[in-house]
């Protein structure tokens, strides 16, 4: 089991910042962001594994960045530049790789994040 703990939401004026964290409880090989806006499906925001190989959205791209602390179990969203439109409760995902069967996939309780003037 992997438990995943998201911090950094909030409220944000349009062309702000906000930075999200989401610390694992134990090391695995994907970690990433998802979010759900209002009447919306989950989408994919940007993941990163192991070996650093990112994926993003391209609605985000040049506006968010993700990194990782390995050492600390660590993921990191920086937000730039931020839209009405990125209004929605960010999830951060984790897998962790298995040997013998399907990847394990790990879900935070997610975070709110409001852009508004």
């Amino acid at each position: 089991q992997v438990q995943l703990v998201e911090s950094g939401g909030g409220l944000v004026q349009p062309g702000g910042s906000l930075r999200l964290s989401c610390v694992a409880s134990r090391s695995v090989f994907s970690m990433g962001w998802y979010r759900q806006g209002p009447g919306k499906e989950r989408e994919l925001v940007a993941t990163m594994r192991n070996g650093g190989l990112t994926n993003y959205a391209d609605s985000v791209k040049g506006r968010f960045t993700i990194s990782r602390d390995n050492a600390k179990n660590t993921v990191y969203l920086q937000m730039n530049s931020l839209k009405p439109e990125d209004t929605a409760v960010y999830y951060c995902n984790a897998v962790r790789a298995v040997v013998i069967g399907p990847n394990e996939e790990y879900w935070g309780r997610g975070t709110q994040v409001t852009v508004s003037s």
